[in-house]
């Protein structure tokens, strides 16, 4: 990927491929440094970042905060004895879109291995800042991804207007059990869920509980 592009008048110049954070943090997609990202950073933006492209019910977008969470849960209750960190890989599997948004599968294929590579490394990025490996396992991303299926059974069925049916097409069953809580929430109260999920996994990463 080319950092130039044609200025008239004065040649080539530099591109702007960074981004500056509300944090301050100047974040380069291009090649991301684990010092320039910061949780708030990622909670504020994926807790604004819209699921289905904003076409859900509800009074507000359902948000990748909120969607990230959830599939944290449900990792959790098919991953019987999983680590804090593969919770918190969980959780932070969606972080890349606080930065380059949510596209749909279909559009991601139109955009090719650009797309996907800065997406690669801002995952590697972000999981080393805060203390996982660059990226997950085979094993590892199998799991978030029947997570991140269950999940999108229960917003496609209850917030995106699918059917039964077409859900099940798409997304397969999810995991028995009683239905999650799906109301959307507003940005300020899924960035706040974001947050204190991950505060408590990066608590027992660090071996200790917020629950004590």
């Amino acid at each position: 990927m080319s950092r130039k592009q044609k200025q008239p008048g004065n040649g080539t110049v530099a591109a702007r491929a960074w981004q500056r954070m509300l944090s301050g943090r100047r974040l380069d997609l291009l090649d991301p440094s684990p010092l320039d990202i910061e949780i708030d950073d990622i909670a504020h933006g994926l807790a604004r970042v819209a699921r289905w492209n904003g076409q859900t019910r509800g009074e507000h977008a359902f948000s990748v905060a909120q969607h990230s969470v959830l599939v944290e849960a449900f990792f959790s209750e098919i991953s019987d004895g999983a680590s804090a960190a593969d919770r918190m890989g969980a959780l932070l599997h969606d972080a890349p879109e606080y930065v380059i948004g949510d596209m749909i599968s279909p559009f991601k294929a139109v955009l090719g291995g650009d797309y996907k590579l800065v997406e690669h490394r801002l995952e590697g990025a972000i999981r080393l800042r805060f203390g996982l490996t660059a990226h997950m396992t085979d094993e590892m991303k199998a799991r978030v991804k029947q997570a991140d299926q269950a999940a999108a059974f229960h917003e496609a069925t209850r917030l995106a207007g699918f059917n039964v049916d077409e859900a099940l097409q798409f997304f397969g069953a999810p995991p028995p059990g009683l239905a999650p809580n799906m109301t959307p929430l507003s940005p300020t109260a899924a960035q706040a869920q974001f947050v204190a999920r991950f505060a408590e996994l990066q608590a027992e990463m660090d071996g200790h509980s917020t629950r004590e």
